[in-house]
Parts: C-alpha cells; sequence; structure tokens
C-alpha cells in the first residue's frame, strides 16, 4: 500500500479531531506530522468566547491598574527631578532689573497679561523681588540699585495672536521696532517692540519650526552676541546645556541657536544692526549650585557670589560670564 501524503494525513487527523475522535495513528509517524498535529490540538482547545471575553476584561482591568501605578509613579519621578526648582518657575527664568520696578510690572500686566504672584518690597519701598507670570512662563523682577544696576534685556514672547499682543504692548506704551510680519525666517508670525523701560520684545505666533522641552515656553531670553558660537561652548560647559537648533551663515556666524538648560530654553544669535549686546541677568534653576557653580568658574566665568543658603530657601551663587551677563545659580532647597 502506497504512503499517504503528508497533507492527506494531516487532513485526517484535523478531521478527526473535529467529531472528538484520535487521529489515525500511522505505522511509521512522520515526526512533521506529529508536530502539525500537536499545534492542530493546541488550536482546537483554545477557550471559548465567553472565556476569552472575561479574561479580556480581566487584563484590561489590570492594564489601567498598571498605566495608573505606572503614571502615578512617573508623575513622582518627574517631581522628584525637578524639586530643586522653585515652583512657578523653570531652569531658565530672565530677571529683568530696572526702574521704577513697579511701573514695569503694571506694563507687563496691560502688555501681557501678566499676573503678578510675588512682591517683596525693600525697606525704602522699592522692590527687592517679584514674579510675573505670563503664559506658561515667568518673569523675575527687581529694582535697580547700586548693587545691581539698571539690565533690560531682550525676550522672545511667545503668543496666540501676534498682531493682538503686539497692539497690547504699543498701547501700554511700547514703540515699534517693526509689525508682526509672515516673512520672519523662523517661518514664525513675528513682531518686534521695544518698552519704555529698553527692554526688547520679540513677539511671535508659533507656525514653523520652535524646539523646546515639554512644549514651547511662552517666554524666552534672546541674547545678542559678539561671537556668540562661543556661548554655546560656554553653556554646555557650565550648565551642561544641549544646542537644539544651530543656524549659521556662509561665514560661520549663529543666525539663531536654540540652548536647553533643564526644562527650559534661551536663544542666542550674533549682535547685528540695531540689535547689540544686552547683558542681562538670568536665574537658573540645578540640581547642585555648588557643582555648577564651579563648572561656571572652570568653564571662564567669574564669581559674583560663592554659594549659600539663603534665608528664602534657596542655595544660591552668582557669576558673570565674558559677555557681561549675569548668572544666578540656584538649587530650590524646599523650605
Amino acid at each position: 500500500m502506497a504512503k499517504r501524503s503528508l497533507a492527506l494525513q494531516l487532513d485526517e487527523a484535523v478531521q478527526a479531531m473535529l467529531v472528538s475522535l484520535q487521529p489515525r495513528p500511522e505505522k511509521a509517524p512522520d515526526r512533521e506530522l506529529t508536530a502539525l498535529v500537536r499545534v492542530a490540538q493546541a488550536l482546537r482547545e483554545l477557550p471559548r468566547k465567553e472565556f476569552r471575553a472575561a479574561l479580556k476584561s480581566d487584563l484590561q482591568r489590570r492594564g489601567s491598574m498598571n498605566e495608573g501605578t505606572a503614571a502615578g509613579a512617573g508623575a513622582a519621578a518627574a517631581a522628584r527631578a525637578l524639586h530643586y526648582q522653585r515652583p512657578g518657575l523653570t531652569s531658565i527664568t530672565p530677571y529683568v532689573i530696572v526702574r521704577p520696578a513697579a511701573q514695569f510690572i503694571e506694563f507687563l500686566k496691560m502688555a501681557f497679561e501678566g499676573v503678578e504672584r510675588v512682591r517683596m518690597p525693600a525697606p525704602d519701598g522699592s522692590i527687592m523681588h517679584a514674579e510675573v507670570s505670563v503664559g506658561n512662563g515667568a518673569i523675575e523682577v527687581g529694582d535697580g540699585n547700586e548693587e545691581y544696576p539698571t539690565a533690560p534685556g531682550a525676550i522672545h514672547l511667545y503668543v496666540d495672536d501676534a498682531d493682538a499682543t503686539y497692539d497690547s504692548a504699543l498701547q501700554a506704551g511700547a514703540t515699534s521696532i517693526y509689525a508682526p510680519t509672515d516673512d520672519h525666517p523662523s517661518g514664525d508670525r513675528w513682531g518686534a517692540a521695544k518698552d519704555q523701560f529698553g527692554n526688547l520684545w520679540y513677539i511671535a505666533t508659533p507656525k514653523g519650526w520652535t524646539p523646546g522641552p515639554e512644549g514651547l515656553r511662552s517666554v524666552q531670553p534672546y541674547l545678542h552676541l559678539r561671537e556668540a558660537h562661543k556661548m554655546i561652548a560656554f553653556l554646555e560647559a557650565a550648565f551642561g546645556a544641549e544646542a537644539m537648533g544651530v543656524h549659521k551663515s556662509p561665514e560661520g556666524a549663529v543666525l539663531h541657536a536654540t540652548i536647553r538648560i533643564g526644562n527650559a530654553t534661551l536663544e542666542i544669535d550674533e549682535a547685528h544692526g540695531e540689535f547689540q549686546p544686552m547683558p542681562c541677568h538670568l536665574h537658573v534653576y540645578v540640581p547642585d549650585t555648588d557643582a555648577v557653580y564651579a563648572q561656571a568658574l572652570r568653564a571662564g566665568a567669574t564669581s559674583i557670589e560663592t554659594p549659600q543658603d539663603k534665608p528664602y530657601g534657596d542655595r544660591a551663587a552668582g557669576v558673570k560670564d565674558a559677555w557681561g551677563n549675569s548668572w544666578f545659580i540656584a538649587t530650590y532647597l524646599g523650605r
């Protein structure tokens, strides 16, 4: 009797299983047939629809519980990672020192719908320190004095409606540099104004490539520098910064760069035309003030203040870079 084909033997075995019979034994079972029959038996014994539905429901419930636990653990980890930042601030916040600071705060409210959340007066009635929320960012403010003279700066402000915000800034007392236009190289709708305190405001509605960690921050310090490419190297060495986007001219000048420190960014370019260097103050929160202070000095900064615990709950230090910008380095101690 001729040996039946493997396909025929497998077909008979499957038919037998479908009617709850044992497969017909072969005198010399084919190893491949044996393996295929085992697969068929496993498929035959799969659970009923009712069991599968119950199993699916249970797995989904367990999955939701695990996701909730994982999300909670993730949130806790994120909170631990950012505990060194004072609540309401990010890794980089512009610190604008002007005079009178009280009038500048009113300008921020009128022009950009700023919300004053902290004000600490000095004994003479001036403002020692204040914080104003603008969008999802913040600006710190203080009155200029002999120790810290006035130092206006440039700020890139991202808003939903550049035209409306530009108009509000002019109504609040700023003067126009240029009206919002879609012709900016970034692809954003971009306008510029100068307030009565000397600060430059680049007001933009993002449309093009606007990098930033954890979503775009409304408030970004903007530094116009000579030999801007050297600032990138300094920030990398001093603060562990990351250059997220660097655009250069054919001659190598930095046309624009976005630099990330922690969970925030700042922007720089080569000083040009009317946009000249404006040495300013920046507040940088880091996990370890002492370590970053030492790194900044090794990178070429000079000391303004050595690390020390402050009565307001920060461990803080200060350095000045080669371009004249002051960096207030801090770690929030949670008290």
